[in-house]
């Protein structure tokens, strides 16, 4: 959208995507997310989280004295959380035509609730999908982090889904990498490394889609 008055410029040609950072705990996306969304000036989110709505059912699916929470009750959750989420925050932002940067999306409930509590990542991928009338992020920037890595990342204050154990999270991982396998809309950026160094490396991996 070019305002009144206002030279056209090769920028304002750029479609809005939509990019949303995957991976598991403590891989470094929300740093990278806010990284790359200050670099181009694009509208910063997360999931869930994104709106009022979504902090209260953020406190209700990650803080620890809600526990225990029903599987299916919080698969259903973060699916109402990502109704609320595009209707009121990335449908806007991408209409007025500015790039949406998320920390999280539907490919966490891929994973976590999918893959990690064994409900199917194709039933839990039809439930997101009536949620949000199908609309998915644009593509995927997954960053690869060793599970040691994270471990040490964590330190001891964590949420009700940090604390589900190690088969867990590598019940998580495994699926992650399934979703990336041969996929286009994935992008694997490797998470080690400064956080300099990481975001180099997210700038230059994600510039193409970013252009097109």
């Amino acid at each position: 959208m070019v305002a009144p008055g206002r030279t056209t410029t090769p920028d304002d040609l750029v479609t809005a995507r939509w990019i949303a950072f995957e991976g598991g705990d403590a891989s470094g996306k929300s740093t990278q997310a806010r990284l790359l969304a200050d670099h181009l000036d694009a509208v910063l989110t997360l999931e869930p989280g994104g709106t009022e709505l979504g902090q209260a059912i953020r406190s209700l699916v990650l803080d620890p004295r809600w526990a225990p929470v029903d599987d299916r009750a919080e698969a259903l959750l973060y699916a109402a959380d990502r109704a609320q989420h595009l209707a009121e925050v990335v449908l806007p932002a991408l209409e007025a035509g500015r790039h949406v940067i998320s920390d999280r999306s539907v490919a966490s409930s891929l994973a976590y609730q999918g893959g990690g509590r064994g409900l199917g990542v194709d039933e839990i991928g039809q439930l997101n999908d009536w949620a949000t009338g199908g609309r998915r992020p644009d593509a995927y920037l997954f960053l690869v982090v060793e599970g040691e890595v994270a471990t040490e990342r964590l330190g001891d204050d964590l949420d009700r889904l940090e604390q589900a154990g190690d088969e867990f999270h590598r019940r998580v991982d495994a699926t992650f990498r399934e979703l990336a396998d041969g996929s286009a809309d994935w992008v694997l950026v490797d998470g080690h490394g400064t956080i300099d160094e990481v975001a180099a490396r997210v700038r230059s991996a994600l510039e193409p889609i970013l252009r097109s």
